[in-house]
This record gives C-alpha cells, structure tokens and sequence, in this order.
C-alpha cells in the first residue's frame, strides 16, 4: 500500500514499540493524539519486544502503511537497530527513551541497566491492586456470575450486611472480591454454589442493628417504613433463611454486628489466608 493510499483512506498509523507492555507509550501517544480530536489515528502497540525480526516487522508494517513509530526501548542495541532500520525504509521514527537516558547516564555517571519492563515489576503491587479493585466493581450486588470463579474471596448475605464497603476495603489491599446479595422470596443463584465453599464467607448480624441500617437506608431514599424490609418478625425469618442457606453451602459465617469494617476484614484475610495455606500444602 502507497502512502498516498494510506492517506486517502484515513490518518496513517501509530506503531508504539517497547520492550515492556508499552503502557508508558501508549499514555504518551494518546495524550498527544487528545489535541486532534477529530482524526482517528491507529495506534498499535507492539509489546515485549526481544529480537530484531521483530524490528523489521513492525517497520515494513509501518513503511507499507506511511505510519510512524514510537518507541521506548531501553535495551540500546535493539534501541540502536530500531532507529538504523527505520532510516534505512524512510520511516519517522521517535524516541521517547535515548534522551532522557543519555542525559541521566551523563549526569550520574553511571550506565543504565537496559532491562525492559523494570517500571512494571516494581510497581506490580500497584497494579495488582488497581486489577483488584476494578474486578470488584465489576462483580458488586451480583454482577458477572461468570466471573465469580476468578475471585479470591466471595461474600454473601442479606441486604444491608456491608457486603459492598467490605468488598472495597478488601480490594483496596488487593484482593479479588465478588459479593452476592440473598434476597428473600428468591432462590440464591446456581453459580454460587459452584464455588469452592472455602472462599465463600457469609456476613450475619442481629436483627436489631439490620433494622437499623434499612431504616437509614430508607431514610436517605425518602421511602415509607411500612414494609417487610424493616419488619422484625420479616428480618428475623430473612436471617434465619439466609444463615440456613449458608449453613448447607458450608460457608463460614462472620457476625459484623457492631463491628468496623477493619475487623470484619481482618477476619474475613484470616480465613482466606488459611486456605490459601492449605491449597498450598496440598501441591506437590
């Protein structure tokens, strides 16, 4: 395909090009790409970049699309060949990385390490917990069955237990978590009981306080008390039902009545943590 081609049926193309997953580019790229808001430029990374036949792909690709490439190559001998093949096909090619690296090797006189993907594993605890926090949002009040197998811990209960605020404090220290509501007068879904009951953990607490918290509850939505959802003898029987259904499942139960969210996760970590332990001592 000629460039004129290329040009005709839309902006040419991005190539970023990293030896990492190329996040550091592709945030660089799109910020940039932000002040033409009316032109939908490709962009197209290509990741975890070790050897040069991945080199002379990607600058065919772009020669053969009138693209361009940005790259942020830290090992200097694939950063050096990247920037001889792209002058060698007549393709703009524009570091992100030599620079700035020259500059530093100069100023501190020492020579970098060349490693791809450094930033990404000492930050990996960071993005572990961002992946967390993001799949429990995704698997809040029943969301995504399909994915309940994924987390880590899965909490269920009745409305109003704190199944939500405890699911986020857990993710925020970064554990998967997908919580389900039981709703009376409903059966609980199938897929809950696909699980392993070990990483299942049932929240109970007295009826009073429940009552309590609906009441606020309604309070803030402006709705009438004159319903079975702050009724005692209905709260007592949804209780009642709910700790059955969990009983027979073989789910630990944790009572949060009066309880901060610190110390209902606290317990919640300790049972997981020991089948954790156990999964572990069970493999070869």
């Amino acid at each position: 395909m000629s460039t004129e081609n290329s040009a005709r049926n839309g902006p040419p193309p991005i190539y970023i090009v990293s030896g990492g997953a190329g996040a550091s580019g592709e945030q660089l790229v799109h910020t940039v790409l932000a002040q033409f808001p009316e032109n939908h430029v490709p962009v197209n990374t290509v990741s975890s970049v070790r050897y040069r036949a991945q080199l002379e792909d990607v600058v065919e690709q772009a020669r053969q699309s009138g693209g361009a490439i940005v790259h942020t190559l830290v090992d200097g001998s694939l950063r050096r060949e990247l920037v001889e093949l792209a002058r060698e096909k007549d393709v703009p090619a524009f570091d992100l990385v030599d620079p700035l690296l020259n500059w530093l090797t100069e100023k501190l006189g020492r020579e970098p390490l060349g490693q791809p993907g450094l930033y990404r594993r000492l930050r990996q605890d960071y993005y572990e917990r961002v992946a967390a926090i993001e799949y429990t949002l995704a698997h809040d009040d029943g969301k995504n069955p399909a994915g309940w197998h994924q987390a880590q811990i899965v909490l269920t209960g009745v409305s109003r237990t704190g199944k939500t605020p405890l699911s986020i404090y857990l993710s925020v220290l970064g554990w998967k978590v997908a919580n389900v509501p039981l709703v009376p007068g409903l059966p609980p879904p199938a897929e809950l009981f696909e699980l392993d009951p070990r990483r299942v953990i049932g929240l109970t607490i007295e009826p009073g306080q429940l009552i309590h918290h609906r009441r606020q509850r309604q309070r803030r939505l402006g709705t009438g008390e004159n319903s079975s959802y702050v009724d005692a003898d209905a709260v007592y029987e949804e209780l009642r039902a709910a700790k059955r259904i969990m009983r027979q499942a073989g789910f630990s139960l944790i009572d949060v009545t009066d309880k901060p969210i610190e110390s209902s996760a606290e317990e919640v970590i300790r049972l997981i943590t020991k089948v954790e332990t156990e999964g572990s001592q069970d493999r070869p």
